[in-house]
């Protein structure tokens, strides 16, 4: 079998421009590319931190006839890597970003993390590795 990557995560979003600016404004994300399909009663937003062919991006998916979606039960979250947990989190906070949990460690281990809710209420993880956490 050859090397696979991962590409993307889908989310199904209730309001597409609200969903791309969180991604964009808030937490920095690029959108990289937007694709009307009305024949199909939908569209798709890819959004990420670098190019699509080699970096892992998200797409959002709005579909045009339906209503607020359940988060489903099998899905967890998206983790975002952070040099500074504590200063990204205040500034997705003043920027109107809702965090569902303080940053601080997690439980058994150094690793500093915090979570947050999309428009959609998705959560994603901000994640500081134990390796950019200073010794005690």
């Amino acid at each position: 079998m050859s090397k696979l990557r991962m590409m993307h995560v889908m989310l199904r979003v209730q309001d597409l421009d609200a969903s791309i600016r969180f991604y964009t404004g808030l937490l920095g994300m690029t959108l990289i590319r937007r694709q009307d399909f009305p024949e199909g009663k939908f569209t798709l937003a890819f959004l990420g931190y670098g190019p699509e062919d080699t970096g892992t991006v998200i797409e959002l998916t709005y579909n045009y006839d339906h209503g607020p979606y359940e988060i489903g039960t099998g899905y967890g979250h998206i983790a975002l890597e952070t040099p500074d947990i504590y200063a990204t989190a205040e500034t997705l906070r003043a920027g109107g970003a809702v965090i569902t949990r303080e940053p601080g460690p997690m439980k058994h281990g150094r690793t500093l993390i915090a979570f947050l809710k999309d428009p959609d209420g998705y959560l994603i993880e901000l994640v500081q590795p134990d390796w950019m956490v200073p010794a005690p």
